[in-house]
């Protein structure tokens, strides 16, 4: 196994915005019994870093234990919701294919780099069928306290301990929609395909850096080839 294709989640594979709303007010309510009246913007950043800041512009004086129990209320809270995933939410258009076509390239690994605490990624993907090729072990997700780029480099750690090889831009493709995730890329050592299918325009992926700017991944094909491409066959 010789390449790492890391998949970012929201926006880029589902759309989920309206239950993943719900959950946080619900572990909001759960953490401090009071009424969620502002959520910070997901903005490509991790649930630990929302967590926080949602805690801080609602007047919460923010303590240790604040982080781990969110989390964990948040766990809950998606889990009790998860039969509503597949009804108001999506997933995005091509988004089954690409992952089918890019399983079908030679030595390729697939998982997940993402900002979702990693059991709400899996139920993300589960409600849509998007979970069958995705390596959830050695994914990178929002409960761990890195900064994205760094936790794309744990990815590659988990990677090698897992399949053996070494892991570098050479053969490492981040896919993902905010220039966040284009940041961690350039950063943390991989490549990077953008899509234009979240809150950033495809200028601003370009400009952030990206290799390869496509506008969706319904055309699984030009996916294939944009992995093809940077990781050199």
């Amino acid at each position: 196994m010789n390449r790492l294709i890391l998949w970012n989640v929201d926006l880029t594979l589902v759309d989920v915005t309206i239950v993943t709303r719900d959950a946080y007010a619900d572990a909001f309510r759960m953490v401090t019994g009071r009424p969620l009246v502002k959520l910070a913007p997901a903005m490509g950043r991790p649930d630990s870093e929302i967590v926080f800041e949602t805690l801080a512009v609602n007047g919460i004086v923010v303590e240790d234990y604040h982080l781990p129990k969110f989390l964990d209320a948040l766990a809950v809270s998606f889990a009790d919701k998860r039969k509503r995933l597949a009804s108001e939410g999506r997933a995005m258009p091509g988004a089954k294919d690409a992952l089918k076509a890019v399983s079908r390239l030679d030595g390729v690994i697939q998982s997940v780099l993402t900002g979702t605490i990693r059991s709400n990624a899996v139920h993300k993907l589960k409600a849509f069928g998007l979970d069958k090729r995705i390596d959830f072990e050695i994914g990178g997700y929002g409960e761990e306290v890195y900064p994205k780029a760094t936790l794309l480099q744990v990815t590659q750690g988990r990677a090698k301990a897992r399949y053996g090889g070494v892991f570098t831009s050479a053969n490492t493709v981040l896919i993902g929609d905010s220039a966040r995730d284009v940041q961690a890329a350039r950063i943390g050592g991989a490549a990077m395909i953008a899509v234009a299918s979240g809150r950033s325009t495809a200028a601003e992926l370009r400009e952030a850096g990206a290799d390869i700017v496509l506008p969706d991944l319904t055309n699984a094909s030009e996916v294939v080839a944009a992995v093809a491409r940077l990781t050199g066959r």
